[in-house]
């Protein structure tokens, strides 16, 4: 599912309205995120990451408040993401930055017990 999703942002990207970032560490590339097109007015994070040795620094809120950065000054009027239930540091970082549950449901790619949860942060 990654593999697709980094492809289909290669593919056909939008470089006015879309953008990745690399975080780096002392020199050492240690997590990434995604800024993509959803529609017109909205923006979807997508793809955050921060290597487990590297968390707590910072870098996983760093990546967050710039992507929502850049989507303010490309004029989106909101972001969106999706998540799951097991990933409770970033979903620390994603209610630091003002994102809202709107939905969660049982995820079948998942294992039991894992809830899909998607987010929603007003960006004006």
């Amino acid at each position: 599912m990654i593999a697709r999703l980094v492809a289909d942002y290669l593919d056909d990207p939008d470089p006015e309205m879309e953008a990745a970032w690399v975080a780096e560490l002392d020199g050492r590339r240690v997590g990434s995120v995604y800024c993509v097109r959803r529609s017109d007015d909205v923006a979807q994070l997508r793809l955050l990451f921060v290597d487990a040795e590297a968390r707590g620094h910072g870098a996983g809120a760093a990546l967050v408040n710039h992507c929502i950065d850049f989507a303010r000054r490309r004029g989106y009027e909101r972001m969106m993401l999706s998540t799951v239930s097991p990933l409770e540091s970033a979903r620390r970082i994603y209610d630091a930055a003002g994102f809202k549950q709107t939905s969660e449901e049982p995820d079948p790619a998942f294992p039991e017990g894992t809830f899909a949860q998607e987010m929603w942060l007003d960006l004006t």
